[in-house]
């Protein structure tokens, strides 16, 4: 069980992260129009898969539109931004802000993605949300690269999940 902080209070993790070269575990989201988003459906593109507690804090904000710009010039890449959001919040933020190259997917009806990617909080105020990750994935949906954020109040390492899609 991994663990991460909140302005530095510990929280522990349900579940176990895909390593490096494994598979990652398949998934069926909920876009922000209420259709579904699944890993086999998205086909043989690059996948960066960002996890989030909440578009409603700045922090999350913050890396939605980074990973939507950065997203913009990568060609032929999925970028998926997941978090326990309602997909009409999400809808409402991505309309505000002009989000466009990235899909916003929640895990309103998969609730076991959080579990399965090992970044589920398991107990606390964040309760059943995820913690702050991003999962690179080939286009054989082998993980390339993932990161757990030490401390969900941080940003992850943007270069680092982008030098790991174009490798």
């Amino acid at each position: 069980m991994a663990t991460v902080t909140l302005k530095g209070n510990p929280c522990n993790l349900k579940g176990t992260m895909p390593k490096v070269g494994s598979v990652a575990p398949g998934f069926k989201l909920t876009k922000s129009d209420l259709s579904s988003v699944d890993l086999a459906a998205i086909g043989a593109k690059k996948k960066v898969v960002v996890t989030v507690p909440s578009l409603d804090t700045p922090v999350c904000q913050t890396e939605t539109r980074r990973f939507n710009e950065k997203a913009a010039g990568l060609g032929n890449v999925e970028v998926l931004i997941v978090s326990a959001d309602l997909p009409f919040a999400r809808r409402r933020f991505c309309e505000t802000e002009g989000i466009k190259s990235v899909t916003a997917a929640s895990d309103v009806r998969d609730r076991g993605f959080g579990e399965r990617y090992g970044v589920q909080i398991a107990e606390g105020p964040l309760q059943g949300v995820m913690a702050r990750a991003v999962f690179v994935l080939g286009k054989d949906d082998k993980v390339v690269y993932s990161e757990l954020v030490p401390e969900i109040a941080h940003e992850p390492n943007y270069d680092q999940a982008l030098a790991a899609l174009k490798s």
